[in-house]
C-alpha cells in the first residue's frame, strides 16, 4: 500500500515539474504528440486542433501556440493541461508561427492571398495587427536576437523582414524560387549574420548575407551512389527542413529525394555526415541542450531521434498521421 502510494506521488511530482518537451504536429491528423526527450517516449497528446500546421512554445513555457488551418485560428494551449483554452481569429488561412523572444507577441504567417503576418498580443490574446508583405506566407521565424520576424513566400519567392520593435516591414529580398524553411547564423555579438534558406525545386540550401541583403552561396545536398531518387509527393520541395545546433557549429538539412538528413559544419558548410531516416523527412528540431535532433518523417508516421555527438539514430518514435512541423523547449507544468 505504501509502495503504491509512493509510486503515485513520484509520478505526480514528475508531471508537475518543469521539463523539456518535443512537440510533433501531425499534418493529416487533429493532434500533436508530446515527447519526453529523456525517455524518447510520447507522454501526452494535444487533441482537438483541426489540421494543425505550425507549433511554438512561449518563452516562459506556459503556453503552446498552434496554427489551426481548419478553423483559421491561432489555438492557445495550456502547457500543464495540454488543453486548448483560446482560439484567436486570424486574417486568413495560417501556416507557420513563431514567438517574440520576450514572449510579448506571436507572429503568424498567412498563406491566403494576398498574404500577411498577423501579430498577436500575448497579454490580451488578441490579433492586434496584420502586417502587409509581398506574397502569401508559408513560414515565419523570429531571429535569435529577437529583432526581426522573417517571413518567406513560396508564391512570390520573397523573404520579408519585419522589425519587431515597430511590427512594420523593413525590407524584402526576392530570390529565384519559392522560400521554404529557414534558419539563422549569428555574428559574435549575437546579431543575425546569415539566413540559411531552402528553395522550391532545389535539393539543398542557399545562404543569404543578412546585412548585405543578397544571396552569397548555394550548397547542393549529395546524391548517394546507388540510391534511387524519390520524386512522388515532394510538393515542389526536395529539401524541406533545417536546424542549427545551439552552439551554432552544425547545420542539419533534410533530403526528401533520398530520405536522409545531412550534417554540415558552420561556417564553412562542409559535409560531415549523411544519415538515412526513412521516407519523406520534413521538419527538424534540436533540444535546447543540443544533444538530440528530432526528425519528422512524414512517410513512416514517426519522429526519428539522432544523437548529435555520434550522428547515429537512437530511437524511432511512432506518432500521428503525416508528422511535419515540430518544436522543442521547456514547458512549465506548475
Amino acid at each position: 500500500m505504501i509502495r503504491a502510494f509512493l509510486a503515485v506521488l513520484v509520478a505526480v511530482t514528475a508531471l508537475s515539474a518543469d521539463a523539456v518537451r518535443v512537440l510533433q504536429s501531425n499534418a493529416a491528423g487533429d493532434n500533436i504528440h508530446v515527447i519526453d526527450p529523456v525517455t524518447n517516449k510520447v507522454v501526452g497528446i494535444i487533441e482537438d486542433i483541426e489540421v494543425p500546421h505550425g507549433v511554438a512554445i512561449s518563452p516562459d513555457g506556459r503556453r503552446i501556440y498552434v496554427t489551426d488551418e481548419g478553423l483559421t485560428t491561432l489555438d492557445v494551449v495550456d502547457a500543464k493541461t495540454l488543453k486548448v483554452f483560446k482560439r484567436i481569429p486570424l486574417s486568413g488561412r495560417p501556416n507557420n508561427v513563431d514567438v517574440a523572444k520576450d514572449g510579448s507577441h506571436v507572429y503568424v504567417g498567412i498563406r491566403q492571398a494576398p498574404g500577411a503576418v498577423d501579430v498577436i498580443d500575448a497579454a490580451s490574446l488578441t490579433n492586434v495587427k496584420s502586417v502587409p508583405v509581398k506574397g502569401e506566407i508559408h513560414n515565419v521565424y523570429v531571429t535569435p536576437d529577437g529583432k526581426w520576424a522573417v517571413a518567406g513566400s513560396i508564391a512570390a519567392s520573397t523573404i520579408n523582414v519585419i522589425d519587431t520593435a515597430t511590427n512594420t516591414l523593413a525590407w524584402t529580398l526576392t530570390l529565384s524560387a519559392g522560400i521554404r524553411p529557414m534558419a539563422f547564423t549569428k555574428n559574435a555579438d549575437g546579431s543575425t549574420k546569415e539566413i540559411i534558406v531552402q528553395l522550391s525545386n532545389f535539393h539543398g540550401f542557399a545562404v543569404v548575407d543578412f546585412a548585405d541583403r543578397r544571396e552569397i552561396r548555394r550548397v547542393t545536398l549529395p546524391d548517394p551512389p546507388g540510391h534511387e531518387k524519390e520524386t512522388q509527393g515532394l510538393q515542389g520541395s526536395p529539401s524541406h527542413g533545417l536546424a542549427i545546433t545551439p552552439d551554432g557549429k552544425m547545420l542539419w538539412a533534410t533530403s526528401k529525394y533520398y530520405d536522409f538528413v545531412a550534417a554540415y559544419s558552420i561556417p564553412d558548410f562542409k559535409l560531415l555526415k549523411v544519415v538515412e531516416v526513412g521516407l519523406h523527412p520534413e521538419w527538424l528540431t534540436i533540444t535546447p541542450d543540443g544533444k538530440s535532433l528530432y526528425v519528422a518523417v512524414a512517410g513512416i508516421d514517426s519522429t526519428v531521434v539522432i544523437d548529435n555527438r555520434t550522428m547515429k539514430i537512437v530511437k524511432t518514435i511512432p506518432v500521428g498521421s503525416v508528422p511535419k512541423r515540430n518544436a522543442s523547449g521547456m514547458l512549465r507544468m506548475d
